[in-house]
């Protein structure tokens, strides 16, 4: 009857580590072992015990060493040791955040989304501040098999309790079928988006909104779904899966496992992933979703980088993931529209505008028609021109077209 959860050591931060040994008879014990007794011990302990009291545990000794956790986490700890000793279907929920419950919509910008490992909580303290579109709580590659528990207890917590500054929350579950049991603590939580790691069929698609369905209470919130391609068959039916449902907004590949799934070495230069990637764009284009590219490794080699993101932009993608901040501001940039996209957008859009003064329902670009799609990407590419600093809001009022 002894449970243990959290991490401990001396390179730990913003964690604590707990110990839980229910009893047949004395009553609750805490003890908190922590650099701040002084200023938040009995802070601490009452949390402890309103955990303790909120999952009926009556006699019990809880350790606690703590090293700068911040509530939702001390909460997330207690109950993944409780959850160990106790079956129960009940979970404690920490606070909501200003912000975490707002919905994104289908064509939210994803230039950058930052990858966090799903159990280690001080990168997800202020993971927002660096200016991601979207932030990634992982619960798949980064989280070992033995701590996926308690991962899925924390991030519940972190999308309830972590300001993103406006970032996209998103998850990325496990590989199916591990990955529908990871919706049941996530699905209510305000998370906007979710990752479907190595998908390879429609099927994955169907089987991820039926559950988020079983689950979800407030059917009016959207979950958006990203599958990743990460094989060869995912490749080959690239489009079945990214027209597999409304709820899929971005198709994005994984080249780490896609390339040893083909039996190629990665390279900086891609050669070896050129098909698999033009594929994946042509069947998210198709099935007119963003295609979302691979992480760039190498997270010291900005050159690097900076020249992956052109050829990628090349081939149509919108957007990467990437696994340092350092990486963010490069890609924001870099999927950014150039002068040249800007003026086309801004000729299209003005066209539009003088349409509706005119109330005109045919929009004209010299002798060429402009259809509504068109219009609207070009909006897009305004809105994130003006995001990107390239383009004043109140660029209409001095355009000359």
């Amino acid at each position: 009857m002894i449970a243990q959860a959290g991490n401990i050591g001396d390179a730990v931060r913003s964690d604590c580590f707990v110990r839980l040994e229910l009893k047949e008879q004395g009553g609750i014990c805490v003890n908190v072992r922590s650099k701040v007794s002084k200023l938040y011990g009995n802070q601490i302990n009452k949390l402890c015990r309103e955990v303790l009291k909120f999952f009926d545990v009556r006699h019990a000794v809880l350790s606690i060493e703590d090293k700068g956790a911040l509530p939702f986490v001390i909460a997330a700890r207690i109950e993944a040791a409780i959850h160990q000793l106790i079956i129960t279907d009940q979970t404690y929920l920490t606070s909501l955040e200003d912000g975490n419950s707002i919905a994104t919509p289908q064509d939210h910008i994803r230039r950058s989304r930052l990858y966090l490992p799903g159990n280690n909580p001080k990168l997800m303290l202020n993971a927002g501040i660096y200016g991601a579109d979207g932030v990634i709580l992982d619960l798949e590659d980064s989280v070992a098999p033995d701590k996926k528990e308690e991962a899925r207890i924390l991030v519940r917590n972190a999308l309830r309790s972590v300001n993103f500054y406006g970032a996209e929350r998103m998850v990325r579950i496990n590989q199916l079928a591990a990955g529908l049991d990871d919706i049941d603590w996530i699905a209510n939580e305000g998370v906007n988006l979710i990752l479907i790691p190595k998908c390879e069929s429609a099927d994955d698609i169907h089987l991820t909104e039926e559950r988020i369905q079983q689950v979800k209470k407030d059917k009016t919130f959207p979950v958006h779904l990203m599958p990743i391609i990460e094989s060869a068959l995912g490749v080959q039916n690239a489009y079945a899966i990214a027209s597999a449902s409304e709820n899929v907004v971005a198709l994005a590949i994984g080249l780490e496992d896609y390339t040893a799934d083909i039996g190629a070495q990665r390279t900086n230069e891609a050669r070896e992933s050129f098909y698999a990637r033009s594929a994946v764009v042509n069947a998210a284009k198709a099935a007119g979703k963003q295609a979302i590219d691979s992480v760039f490794s190498d997270i010291e080699d900005m050159d690097a980088l900076t020249k992956n993101i052109a050829e990628s932009k090349a081939l149509g993608f919108t957007g990467m993931g990437c696994i340092h901040p350092r990486q963010i501001s490069y890609i924001n940039q870099g999927y950014a529209p150039n002068d040249a996209e800007i003026e086309k957008a801004k000729k299209i859009v003005n066209a539009f505008q003088i349409a509706l003064e005119n109330g005109s329902g045919v929009v004209a670009l010299g002798s060429k028609m402009i259809d509504p799609p068109v219009v609207k990407r070009a909006q897009k590419l305004i809105d994130m021109a003006v995001l990107t600093g390239k383009l004043s809001k109140d660029w209409r009022e001095a355009y000359v077209g």
